[in-house]
């Protein structure tokens, strides 16, 4: 995937642009696309250093979803042009979303629940690839990042490890460390959603990231989430006296509507 980020994002400015992001949070965001205005770690006010490309689950024409304008769920926006990226993207979606769904049956164990209920509400899920490039030697300004100290939305993200430093993740008490890179492995962040179902028991994972070096950084984060229509409420054995819900219940859909309305200008513009 970061072979494949570097193709597109190799490709000039006018071809990314010919395929710019629309409200499905499908295509190509521009460096300035982004201020993630939601984060509770950081007040962020100044607009990301990073470009990217986001593909969702590859739909046909035909699709009653795509035929009924379903939030999320539009055609992806594929370059003109690089011979085998789609397929080749495709087939990293599959493997990468197969390991999630089985990744599922641990947080089953993990929070007491019947075998399976986790994975009901994935079916299917709601997923984003996002192909990132951090360009070097751009000047941030002050409070300016690659990408601003934020959670993510949803459940889990996984993140392939880059050889390239930049990442960060914030640890209770507001210090930020460099994770280890350890090759052919995951890093995977839990996101806002798996942190209200859970009550708080278990913490988004707070994360920024800055290129320093001089070379081009890429990024394939792949966002793993519930079914838009999916109810997140507090689970039974994450509240009791003196722990009630901290949070409203909602579906995941609305949430991240809410979500990407207030750190995209694209959605509230479009």
């Amino acid at each position: 995937m970061f072979a494949q980020a570097a193709r597109f994002h190799a490709l000039p400015l006018a071809q990314k642009l010919a395929l710019k992001i629309n409200r499905h949070q499908i295509g190509y965001l521009p460096i300035g696309g982004v201020i993630y205005k939601t984060s509770q770690v950081n007040r962020n006010t100044k607009h990301d250093l990073n470009e990217a490309l986001f593909i969702r689950r590859d739909r046909t024409q035909d699709d009653p979803d795509v035929i009924a304008g379903v939030p999320w769920r539009g055609l992806n926006q594929w370059p003109a042009d690089l011979p085998g990226f789609r397929e080749t993207v495709l087939d990293y979606q599959r493997a990468i979303e197969s390991l999630a769904l089985d990744m599922l049956a641990l947080y089953d164990i993990a929070l007491d629940m019947p075998a399976g209920f986790f994975r009901a509400r994935f079916e299917p899920a709601h997923t984003n690839l996002r192909l990132s490039h951090y360009p070097p030697n751009l000047e941030a300004e002050d409070n300016q990042f690659g990408i601003a100290p934020h959670t993510d939305s949803g459940f889990m993200t996984f993140l392939p490890q880059s050889q390239v430093p930049g990442l960060e993740v914030g640890l209770p008490g507001g210090r930020w460390i460099t994770p280890p890179v350890m090759p052919g492995t995951y890093l995977v962040n839990s996101g806002d959603i798996l942190n209200r179902w859970t009550n708080g028991r278990f913490l988004s994972t707070p994360h920024r990231a800055t290129n320093r070096s001089r070379t081009d950084r890429y990024a394939a984060p792949f966002f793993f989430d519930p079914n838009t229509e999916s109810m997140i409420e507090c689970l039974p054995n994450c509240q009791g006296p003196g722990n009630p819900p901290r949070y409203e219940a909602q579906t995941f859909g609305d949430y991240y509507a809410w979500w990407v309305k207030v750190n995209y200008p694209h959605q509230r513009d479009g």
